[in-house]
């Protein structure tokens, strides 16, 4: 139990009751209400003085004593009748673990609950001092008490030195039954103001706010509200607290990092760069962390993407563990020329950079779903207006319920407006509104105030750009209810797509036939930026291999599939390959116990070396060979074993895991190539039709600040393993 400060103004009549020894002197009566004989248990005396009671009322209490045998407190007579609410209580904590029992007339002793010890109390005129009984229970010489301190690790009762010095004054006590008691810290109240406005998005000038500080100085007088530089300064400290606890957490990871990169805009006409980094474990589980937010004065230059990499490779120590680059927008050639060279690879041209930089799956959809409610624009007009009639009339809406319920319509679907940044509550609006056209056709007859009802034709558009909107909204979906959707799904869901299109883009309905045009080619162009990607992790997933990459590709490429199965193949063992000669051991063993095998010597007992370098050149190159030829059968191996069943819940990081020393190589090929992202956005903005643009609070403060803010929001909500000490603590004052 810590000690507080005396502050009488916080204290509170039910604190006031629980006082320790040092309050008893301090404390004024309480009274309670309907106060019972067993409550009103004799009033502490001083603690080291005997008082001797006026004759007259201990003579009372005595007769009364003979009828009731209840104590009452400091010898009054207090008549049950006349006065039943006025009775002291005792404010001693002994007489928690006390109770009074009258022996014989005039005599009474104090019985401890615990171990019904006997102790003198009051004899005649006497009255005994309670000193013995506190140190009954506080020096542990009661042996039933001593046993629930054991099993409580707690004292129920701590004696403090009477008086005080002026440099050490008795500070006063406030107990409650089951929160932990705290020493008032405004250092850590600073760190939790800063906390909060980091967690929460506040605005850094809500110190300064009257109603806050108004607020926080009637919660806690004794603290003094920090101004908004202070508060800024507290931000950026708690920011470099965690960056700390992150910095040394990646640098234990065994693999690379990719990287994804999704550009803010700002009224300001500047720019905002979030790059995330994505890696995986030591023990094999995929982390996601924002590492950086860079402010770009020039957002649409060629360099801007290269910068801010560079910015987080120099801030991370990351040059030697960049794998890949996923962005969120189409790049121009001078753009992707500027970020491969980023990229440590012995052959950063590997597969044309197509392994090694790709699109943004979200965007990608966006951009097609955006294609699609553009060419059925005043068809989805009209359905917006007509939602729109029914939802903002109460009136309006009862008829359209009603009409429903009288039509019998199966539909459970109930009609909401779309936001129309969020591209999926305008698939939902007009998947909503086409279940219950029939509805909506009935009220175009019997109210005459609804006008510009849709006509068979619009709601004929209405299904058909639902059905194409679904192959999209069903993929982009995956991403908002997947904590971290990989490149194996993706590899699906755009082969899916693909073939839907290629199967419908002949039909005769010219509006269909422009459609799944225009859709088609937004697929492809992403298909042909990031299909090896694709294809490598789906490769790296024992339950498909080649196998799968060959039956896709097949369906999409037909006649020329052979040619392109034989790039995803290649591409395999080359990589494969940069992984055989990176580590320079004679096996791959040694690279994770750091000690690489080179320069072994063995020491003879002259001290001479019996293993030396002269004459094993040839020898060395021979070793490095024979490795080669033994590691490549590694991924031939994995490749000519049969697939494993295909398991909905399989965890390909876990099989990864427990294979990784029958594949020591490929294993840590297939570590970096199951880590790269398929999406640069979190999941609330899978949907979103616009760029997001930083709010004019935040592109007012510093780019440091900004950058401190986002990010360490970023990393105190994953809360982490590296930094388990940021947990909040509830504080009693």
């Amino acid at each position: 139990m810590q000690d507080f400060t005396p502050q009488d103004s916080m204290a509170t009549p039910v604190e006031e009751t629980m006082a320790t020894p040092i309050e008893d002197k301090m404390a004024t009566p309480v009274e309670e209400e309907m106060a019972t004989p067993i409550q009103d248990k004799m009033a502490t005396p001083d603690e080291d003085k005997m008082e001797t009671p006026d004759e007259e009322k201990t003579l009372a209490l005595t007769q009364y004593e003979d009828k009731t045998a209840t104590p009452y407190e400091n010898n009054e007579v207090a008549i049950p009748e006349a006065q039943p609410n006025k009775r002291r209580k005792k404010k001693s904590i002994v007489w928690e673990h006390f109770t009074i029992e009258t022996v014989s007339a005039g005599c009474r002793r104090a019985c401890c609950n615990q171990c019904k010890q006997s102790f003198a109390y009051s004899t005649g005129a006497k009255v005994a001092g309670t000193s013995h009984l506190k140190r009954h229970i506080a020096k542990g010489t009661c042996p039933a008490l001593l046993r629930n301190q054991n099993n409580s690790q707690s004292s129920p009762y701590t004696p403090s030195p009477r008086g005080g010095s002026s440099s050490n004054p008795p500070k006063r006590r406030y107990r409650t039954p089951s929160t932990p008691q705290i020493m008032f810290d405004p250092d850590r109240c600073r760190h939790e103001i800063a906390r909060m406005i980091i967690m929460h998005d506040y605005p850094l000038h809500m110190v300064e706010h009257p109603g806050f500080v108004a607020f926080v100085q009637n919660l806690q007088p004794r603290f003094n509200m920090v101004s908004f530089n202070t508060v800024q300064g507290d931000c950026v400290a708690t920011y470099l607290m965690e960056k700390q606890s992150l910095t040394k957490f990646i640098e234990g990871i065994p693999g690379r990092v990719c990287l994804t990169l999704d550009v803010w805009t700002s009224s300001q006409s500047v720019g905002y760069v979030f790059i995330t980094g994505h890696f995986i474990d030591a023990d094999w589980k995929l982390h996601r962390r924002l590492l950086n937010v860079v402010m770009e004065p020039y957002p649409d230059s060629d360099t801007v993407l290269s910068h801010a990499v560079a910015v987080c490779l120099h801030d991370w120590s990351l040059e030697s563990k960049l794998f890949s680059i996923t962005y969120d927008r189409p790049l121009s050639e001078a753009a992707l020329a500027n970020l491969r060279p980023l990229i440590p690879i012995k052959n950063p041209h590997i597969l044309n950079g197509q392994l090694l930089v790709g699109n943004c799956i979200a965007r990608t959809l966006s951009s097609i779903a955006t294609e699609v409610l553009a060419a059925g624009e005043d068809t989805v007009k009209k359905i917006r207006d007509s939602v729109k009639y029914v939802k903002t009339s109460e009136s309006h809406e009862e008829k359209f319920l009603e009409l429903k319920n009288q039509l019998q319509v199966p539909s459970e679907r109930t009609l909401s407006l779309d936001d129309q940044t969020q591209w999926n509550t305008t698939y939902e609006m007009l998947v909503a509104a086409s279940e219950l056209k029939e509805v909506f056709s009935c009220l175009d007859t019997s109210d005459s105030d609804y006008k510009h009802a849709p006509s068979l034709e619009d709601w004929k558009q209405v299904d058909t750009l639902c059905t194409y909107l679904k192959l999209i909204f069903d993929a982009a979906n995956i991403l908002t209810t997947t904590s971290n959707p990989t490149a194996v799904t993706f590899f699906h869901e755009v082969w899916r797509i693909q073939t839907e299109l290629v199967r419908t883009i002949t039909s005769e309905d010219p509006f269909i036939s422009s459609l799944t045009k225009v859709m088609q080619d937004r697929i492809e162009k992403y298909w042909k930026n990031c299909s090896l990607a694709l294809a490598t992790a789906v490769v790296m997933d024992p339950r498909f291999k080649m196998k799968l990459v060959e039956f896709s590709f097949n369906k999409i490429y037909g006649e020329e599939a052979p040619t392109f199965i034989k790039i995803v193949d290649d591409g395999i063992h080359e990589l494969f390959h940069e992984y055989l000669t990176l580590p320079l051991p004679l096996t791959p063993t040694y690279a994770d116990d750091g000690t690489g095998g080179a320069n072994v010597k063995t020491e003879d007992s002259q001290g001479g070396t019996l293993l030396t370098d002269n004459g094993l050149t040839d020898f060395d190159m021979y070793i490095m060979e024979t490795t080669s030829q033994q590691m490549k059968s590694e991924l031939d191996q994995y490749l000519d074993e049969s697939l494993l069943p295909r398991v909905h819940e399989f965890d390909v990081l876990g099989w990864w895991k427990l294979n990784k020393m029958k594949y020591p190589t490929l294993s840590k090929m297939a570590r970096d190539i199951l880590s790269i992202p398929v999406s640069t956005v979190p999941s609330e903005s899978v949907f979103d039709t616009i760029a997001k643009e930083m709010d004019q609070y935040r592109s007012s403060l510093r780019p440091e600040t900004v950058e401190a803010l986002i990010c360490a929001k970023d990393w105190m909500q994953h809360g982490s393993a590296e930094a388990p000490n940021n947990a909040l603590v509830r504080m009693e004052y």
